[in-house]
């Protein structure tokens, strides 16, 4: 990629700024994005994924959101090499994650998930336990094998996250990021595609909100006041890139308002592409509207790799010309805070180093081979 020596050097000047999230502050403006990994053989971190994120922290990275973690629901998960939020040897495996990342100067949150309709019955680590949803729909409308979760099942789930958020903090983490994107569970009840309840938590789009709502409620009582919860939400889904919560700015308000209410700090807003505007008339991205809606700082995501070659590998289609500048025009006017970069830091453990030290030739060009590796 070829990168004017003014534009690498007033990447590495604005991407160094701090930044604070609730009581956290960041030490510059790049976080290492969320993706699932499965190298934890009982839902165990170990010595290998220790070192990969302590390697991105030594790195340069400010904020490491973790791969999904499962809480502590015997429906949450599918896969026992998936890390899990719950048990004493798996938080002692987290805590020692947490402890080498401050080590080298980094921050870093679990990102608590819950995978819902998703589920397939019989995959582990619990074989026996039902998929759950708010409906009983997976996300291409049919019914499966799963279940409408009870009023019982809303409480337990909502429990098993504040849990796992106390347990955060008690290990020394700096914060949560709690999974409400790409069609999991919590995307669900957002959903009107898969959130067809006739109770208090379905409805319109702010009824949507209300089992999401008490869960962000459940986990901010669960931790310090100033100690950061953030949320990551989309538009699209994990089989459904063209879903949509939120068609204008007025609806999306509706949907994120009560989540701020409740007590989120700071959105991450997924998207498959940075660049693109969110609603007609506008530049804003998902992020920009999120942070414009709710005054709360914004995470942007999606083909973040500042290198041409990368996007084009990853996405299939180039990105703008101008793509650097661009990005850095839009953390210049407080569009979004911070800037998530997932494939690229797996193909380069160096590249935040690389970036705001002004060094983008020595980049490393994305393989997805990176993917089935934890270097």
């Amino acid at each position: 990629m070829t990168v004017t020596e003014s534009s690498a050097s007033r990447a590495a000047e604005i991407l160094s700024r701090p930044v604070a999230i609730n009581g956290l502050t960041v030490p510059n403006r790049i976080a290492m994005a969320p993706m699932t990994r499965m190298f934890s053989p009982g839902g165990v971190p170990g010595e290998d994924v220790r070192s990969y994120y302590a390697r991105r922290a030594a790195a340069g990275v400010g904020l490491i959101v973790t791969e999904g973690t499962y809480v502590g629901h015997e429906s949450a998960g599918q896969s026992d090499a998936v890390p899990r939020f719950h048990g004493e040897e798996q938080l002692a495996g987290w805590a020692r994650v947490a402890e080498d990342v401050h080590a080298a100067g980094g921050t870093i949150v679990p990102q608590l998930w819950h995978i819902g309709m998703v589920r397939k019955q019989g995959d582990p680590p619990f074989a026996d336990a039902p998929a759950v949803g708010p409906s009983g729909i997976r996300l291409d409308g049919t019914e499966g094998t799963g279940r409408a979760m009870t009023r019982a099942d809303l409480d337990a789930v909502i429990g098993a996250f504040a849990e796992a958020a106390a347990a955060a903090e008690r290990i020394g983490f700096d914060g949560v990021e709690l999974h409400g994107a790409h069609g999991y569970l919590l995307d669900q009840f957002l959903w009107a595609g898969t959130n067809r309840r006739t109770d208090a938590y379905g409805g319109d789009a702010v009824a949507r909100t209300k089992f999401t709502a008490e869960l962000v409620a459940a986990v901010r009582a669960a931790v310090s006041p100033e100690f950061p919860v953030i949320f990551r939400y989309s538009q699209w889904k994990s089989e459904n890139y063209e879903a949509r919560l939120a068609e204008t700015p007025q609806e999306l308000e509706a949907i994120l308002t009560p989540l701020a209410e409740a007590g989120v700090d700071a959105f991450h807003a997924s998207t498959r592409r940075y660049w693109v505007p969110e609603f007609d008339g506008s530049d804003l991205n998902l992020a920009g509207w999120t942070r414009k809606l709710t005054g709360r700082p914004a995470i942007t995501v999606g083909s973040v790799g500042l290198d041409g070659d990368f996007i084009r590998a990853f996405a299939g289609e180039g990105a703008p010309v101008g793509a650097l500048d661009n990005l850095l025009d839009r953390l210049e006017r407080d569009e979004f805070d911070l800037v998530a970069v997932g494939r690229a830091l797996l193909q380069d453990p160096q590249w935040a180093e690389k970036v705001l030290a002004g060094r983008f030739a020595d980049l490393r060009p994305y393989d997805a081979a990176a993917v089935r590796t934890l270097s």
